[in-house]
């Protein structure tokens, strides 16, 4: 930011008395001192206003900086360890354990794919075996309401199986899962939505091709 500082010119009377050179000088002088005083201040306080205004100021050493430091909430804490325990489950159980943490009404989305709705249709689903196919996560973030009633985070997921010629295939992308609490405490799954990663860097943005 650039702040267009103001200069301010005084200029002199005229002499309506005789006063020798020197005295007339030094009062110049005083006065001019004075009058760059009285400038300054404003001055000194817009720059120390631009410079935390400024979004390309360095950030002082007496700030620490919350993103370098950052703190989680008890809420996103208590969404974490829900996301630790279902992979657990699902590493260990595959789909049936994977369908076992949606909601009644819960849902999922994927790439390419309607929408499964209800527990019951994404259990028909989901029925992997964890002997043929991987799934794993990791949480990069989360937010809780602020009720503390519902949550979402999100993260990269990894998938490994094997193609009919027993060649791996890896599949990789982003989650984000909606946690919403049921009526006895429990926290059940709303919605489970994922996309697969862009095949190259960058091909998030892009604009699709004509």
């Amino acid at each position: 930011m650039h702040l267009k500082n103001p200069t301010h010119r005084q200029h002199g009377a005229s002499h309506r008395f005789r006063v020798p050179a020197l005295v007339a000088r030094l009062a110049t002088l005083v006065a001019n001192l004075a009058i760059l005083a009285i400038a300054a201040a404003p001055l000194t306080a817009s720059a120390q206003t631009s410079s935390s205004l400024d979004p390309f100021a360095k950030p002082s050493a007496e700030r620490p900086n919350p993103i370098a430091q950052p703190t989680l909430s008890p809420g996103i804490i208590l969404l974490m360890e829900l996301e630790g325990r279902f992979a657990k489950d699902v590493a260990a159980g595959g789909g049936k354990a994977f369908a076992s943490w949606f909601a009644d009404d819960g849902m999922t989305l994927s790439n390419g794919q309607p929408p499964v709705v209800g527990h019951a249709a994404i259990a028909a689903a989901a029925t992997w075996s964890p002997k043929d196919y991987q799934l794993t996560w990791t949480p990069m973030g989360g937010q809780m309401s602020a009720k503390e009633d519902m949550g979402f985070t999100w993260g990269h997921y990894e998938g490994r199986s094997r193609d009919k010629a027993g060649n791996p295939v890896v599949i990789t992308g982003r989650y984000m899962t909606i946690w919403k609490k049921m009526p006895d405490g429990s926290w059940k799954v709303a919605m489970d939505s994922s996309a697969n990663e862009p095949p190259v860097a960058g091909d998030c943005c892009a604009l699709p091709k004509p």
